[in-house]
C-alpha cells in the first residue's frame, strides 16, 4: 500500500495512544468536511483518503484489537457520510463532537 503518511506507516503510528490516533483521524475528517462545505470535492476526497489510511493503520495496531468494532463501525458511517447517501443521517456537528472527545482525552492523558 502506498501511504501518504509514510513516517506514521513506518511504525510511529503504533507509538501513539488510541486517543491520539483517533484525534489525528478526526483532523483529517474535519478537513474533509471543511472542503466538502466549500464545494471542493477533490480536496474533500483527498482528506477522506488520508483519514481512511489512518483508520487502516489504527485497525492494524495490536493494542486496538478490543476496539475494532467501534473503529470499523465509525469507518462505515464516515464513508456513508462523506461518499454515499448518508443513510445514518450524520451531520458535520455530530462528527465534530465525536472526534472532539478524542482530542480532549488525548490532551488530558498527556498532562
Amino acid at each position: 500500500m502506498n501511504f501518504q503518511h509514510q513516517e506514521l506507516a513506518a511504525g510511529r503510528w503504533f507509538e501513539l495512544s488510541f486517543f491520539e490516533q483517533m484525534a489525528n483521524i478526526g483532523s483529517e475528517v474535519e478537513r474533509s468536511i471543511k472542503w466538502k462545505n466549500k464545494d471542493n470535492a477533490d480536496y474533500s476526497w483527498k482528506a477522506m483518503e488520508r483519514a481512511l489510511e489512518l483508520i487502516y493503520l489504527t485497525v492494524e495496531d495490536p493494542k486496538n484489537r478490543y476496539r475494532l468494532k467501534e473503529i470499523l463501525r465509525m469507518k462505515e458511517i464516515l464513508i456513508d457520510y462523506l461518499a454515499f447517501d448518508n443513510e445514518y443521517q450524520s451531520t458535520d456537528e455530530s462528527w465534530q463532537k465525536y472526534f472532539y472527545a478524542f482530542n480532549y482525552a488525548a490532551r488530558y492523558a498527556n498532562n
